[in-house]
């Protein structure tokens, strides 16, 4: 029996920027450090998104100095490097319109490098001290400007199904960047293996499900150039990954909560401590 292993490791400090792979991470109750400690927000403090300006994914934020510098870069511009701004001048921010909140204002260089590459009004932001903001349901957790959890989680298995369907489709195999996690899992030889997985560990992380990763427009921009490849994976996914009981949308990958704080490594071994009764998603009864 094959044993499952973590693959890949990423973060996103920027909440919709290009990722960083990473070897290693440190895995707080929010995810891994600096996830999406940082976002973009319009005048009126909506955050933005790849769902509609693409071009971010070609836009790539390093973290400098464990954490008190950050450097932006994309293709053919000058790169700026800012120091962080752990908190002083706020402003209201929100996300969905389901959550308001606060985020510390950072460097106005930064606002206008992000709104030039971008071509409209663009602030940056980081979380508060105090930021709280739980998640939604099985195992509710703590995020910080992700979507509405810590974690997200996908399988090479569920990848490589996936690209086998598009292929006979007649399309071209997708990367597994086009699906921004956080976690990948090598090893389970079944596809989608982690829409049945109710609490695992790795290294010394303990994870727990949320639910099921309900995919918007994103996964169909090439993260590489920030430019709209349409209309995979979405096409394909529609065909045997349709989710009634989530709104009729696409689903790829498990959307978790971190139960028990530690580090991760690529290579860890994952073990599953409890699965999802066959057939059952607990997630239904939380939306």
């Amino acid at each position: 029996m094959s044993v499952a292993k973590v693959a890949a490791l990423a973060y996103y400090p920027v909440k919709g920027l290009s990722g960083v792979p990473v070897e290693h991470a440190e895995v707080g109750p929010t995810g891994l450090r600096h996830d999406r400690n940082f976002m973009l927000v319009e005048p009126d403090g909506t955050f933005l998104s790849q769902r509609s300006l693409p071009a971010m994914a070609s836009l790539r934020a390093e973290i400098l100095s464990d954490g008190d510098a950050l450097r932006l870069s994309g293709p053919g511009v000058p790169d700026l490097e800012i120091q962080v701004r752990y908190d002083g001048k706020r402003r209201d921010v929100s996300l969905f319109g389901k959550w308001f909140g606060q985020g510390v204002v950072q460097d106005p260089a930064a606002d206008s490098w992000f709104t030039e590459r971008l071509g409209k009004p663009a602030a940056l932001v980081r979380v508060t001290p105090e930021h709280e903001r739980p998640g939604w349901g099985v195992h509710l957790g703590q995020t910080g400007f992700g979507d509405a959890h810590a974690l997200m989680i996908t399988s090479l298995s569920s990848l490589d199904g996936l690209n086998q369907r598009i292929l006979e489709r007649g399309g071209d195999a997708i990367p597994m960047n086009r699906f921004r996690p956080n976690v990948v899992v090598a090893g389970w030889p079944e596809p989608h293996t982690e829409d049945k997985v109710l609490r695992m560990s790795a290294g010394s992380v303990e994870i727990g499900y949320s639910a099921r990763s309900i995919r918007c427009a994103v996964p169909t921009v090439d993260q590489a150039t920030g430019e709209k490849r349409g209309p995979e994976p979405t096409r394909t996914l529609a065909t045997y990954r349709r989710q009634p009981d989530y709104g009729g949308g696409v689903s790829f990958g498990m959307k978790a909560a971190v139960l028990a704080e530690g580090t991760l490594h690529v290579g860890d071994e994952i073990l599953v401590h409890e699965w999802i009764p066959a057939g059952a998603d607990p997630a239904r009864t939380e939306r």
